[in-house]
């Protein structure tokens, strides 16, 4: 397996600096390459890296991940170069558009059309980080300095003052064919979710196969370590349920989309019925064992070894794990 990192995610980890710090330690004693944050519409994705970064010294830091609509480019630009000026470089910038539902109704802004708008977000980032001149961008939808009807007047190109950083890797959470193919061609990496080892290609193959050398693919991956194979895939069941059945509207859901291009279309749009409804157990107890088995690792170590085998022949570099509990943590590293 040494061609795949191993990161680990800290989604659902929730508790005091300490808890965090303690957390971060034992990943980074344990072997993990990274440690990746994320945020919907709770806690940040940012905060909780400076608190890892404070304790650690060789651990990657990643975002998995920030949302676009919730910060200006330059937002991001600032945050992004003082976490790697805080942690000796080691921040991986991981972006996505989320959807309408968060956009609209937690951030109270208009959710744009997601590929322009990432392309545009990115080339705006990617100036700003290099910091080697003054920002500048005219697109469709940042203008930098701001240009609208109600501008004043006064806004001025500025450069960061901070230490350039222009080789953070930016990778984003892309799952539609086009925002993919956009990522493909502009971004550094690929942040998939609900990733499949053996159906991959049939969503993912022909844009992949585009990417240039060095291009990462990182998906985030639901673990489950324990003897009762049927426990552990219950365990996970809940969040692929969330994710097909009620990240999105029945219009808008990339995550049931991706799943019925994998060839689960009737499932998909059965769990989200069920999800949209209020029947959250039915949702759950919707999604097969089959699809528990192809986007998560679930049951015994010695199994979830054999199932690591369909990873290694991907082009996954690091695989994120989302863990069910902390107990499993230093078992999965054993597998490294």
């Amino acid at each position: 397996m040494s061609k795949v990192a191993l990161g680990l995610s800290l989604a659902g980890i929730r508790g005091d600096a300490a808890t965090l710090a303690a957390v971060a330690r034992r990943a980074e004693e344990s072997g993990y390459d990274s440690v990746w944050t994320n945020e919907a519409w709770g806690n940040d994705a940012f905060t909780p890296l400076g608190v890892i970064a404070a304790v650690t010294s060789r651990l990657g830091l990643g975002t998995a991940i920030a949302q676009i609509p919730a910060r200006t480019p330059a937002t991001t630009a600032m945050t992004a170069l003082t976490l790697q000026q805080l942690s000796g470089g080691r921040l991986t910038l991981g972006l996505g558009a989320s959807g309408p539902q968060v956009v609209e109704g937690w951030h109270g802004v208009p959710f744009r059309q997601p590929v322009r708008m990432t392309s545009e977000y990115l080339a705006v980032l990617r100036k700003a980080l290099a910091a080697k001149e003054r920002l500048e961008f005219a697109g469709s939808i940042y203008t930098i300095p701001y240009a609208g009807a109600d501008a004043t007047g006064q806004g001025r190109p500025l450069r960061s003052t901070m230490p350039p950083a222009p080789g953070t890797p930016i990778l984003v959470a892309a799952m539609g064919p086009k925002n993919v193919a956009m990522t493909v061609a502009e971004a550094d990496g690929l942040l998939p979710y609900l990733w499949s080892p053996t159906r991959w290609s049939a969503a993912w193959g022909e844009t992949l196969a585009k990417a240039p050398a060095g291009f990462q693919v990182a998906p985030t991956v639901l673990a489950c370590v324990g003897d009762d194979l049927d426990k552990c895939r219950d365990q996970v069941r809940p969040r692929i349920a969330l994710h097909i059945g009620g990240m999105g509207s029945k219009k808008t859901n990339f995550y049931a989309a991706l799943v019925s291009r994998y060839g689960y279309e009737a499932e998909a749009s059965h769990i989200q019925d069920l999800f949209l409804s209020g029947d959250r157990a039915g949702a759950c107890a919707a999604v097969p064992d089959e699809l528990v088995d192809d986007l998560a690792l679930v049951g015994p170590l010695e199994r979830i070894a054999d199932q690591l085998a369909a990873w290694r022949d991907g082009p996954v570099t690091t695989m994120i794990i989302e863990p069910a509990d902390l107990s499993m943590l230093e078992p999965i590293a054993s597998l490294w």
